[in-house]
């Protein structure tokens, strides 16, 4: 299990980003009509590549993901390849919510062709939302982040944001925990170490639609998802 002081430090967050909302209503226009094009499938094999050859990356029951229909994944994040990491075992296209400040050129074109669309952090961003929502209205994958941002401790974060409970509510979406194991040390890799990474996808589960859910009813779902995921995780560190 990683140490807190075997890990290279995070360069500290920045949370808002300057730019208005309209800045970011092509990225959101675009996902909402296209799904990820040819652009998804040469990233996906190139850090396919990367996770088998360097990160000997194994997926552990990625059948459990239904095959069709809407779903939410729902992973610990530890690092920025943990995005790539959750879809090497998928045969589905896996679509993510970023934080806007990664919405430059050119990645920004690359970003927006692979299925990735912008979240505005430290703001109340309903596009992102209405983004996430008719991705999963239309039957495709979301993956969303429990925590937020990424844990810099080397263990799962304590406490679940309310953005994914409000997303499997308002959705009806079945939710697939997904425990990523060994990322936290991925950081390392300048200095020539590559952990095994492991990645196992729990049991699905859904919730019943709510029109308008409150904010309590938000927090509820969250923690009830992010605790599947962290006995998920537990259960998989103990296993190793």
């Amino acid at each position: 299990m990683s140490k807190p002081q075997d890990l290279v430090e995070l360069k500290e967050q920045q949370y808002k980003d300057a730019r208005s909302k309209e800045s970011f209503d092509h990225f959101h226009q675009r996902t909402r009509t296209r799904r990820p094009d040819f652009v998804y499938e040469v990233v996906r094999i190139l850090m396919s590549l990367i996770a088998w050859v360097f990160f000997r990356v194994r997926g552990f029951n990625p059948e459990r993901v239904p095959a069709v229909g809407p779903v939410i994944l729902a992973p610990n994040h530890f690092s920025f390849l943990d995005h790539f990491f959750l879809g090497v075992a998928l045969r589905r296209k896996v679509h993510f919510m970023a934080k806007s400040q990664l919405f430059k050129p050119p990645m920004s074109w690359i970003y927006s062709h692979g299925g990735v669309f912008p979240v505005r952090r430290g703001f109340a961003d309903e596009d992102a939302f209405a983004t996430a929502a008719t991705v999963l209205g239309r039957g495709d994958t979301m993956a969303m982040y429990a925590e937020g941002g990424r844990s810099r401790t080397g263990e799962p974060g304590k406490k679940a944001k309310r953005g994914i409970g409000r997303l499997a509510l308002l959705s009806g979406a079945p939710i697939v925990p997904v425990a990523i194991v060994g990322s936290s040390r991925v950081r390392n890799w300048k200095r020539g170490q590559f952990p095994k990474i492991r990645v196992y996808y729990g049991e699905p589960f859904a919730y019943e639609r709510v029109a308008a859910p409150n904010r309590d009813q938000e927090q509820a779902a969250a923690d009830a998802i992010f605790a599947k995921v962290r006995e998920l995780y537990d259960a998989a560190t103990k296993a190793a």
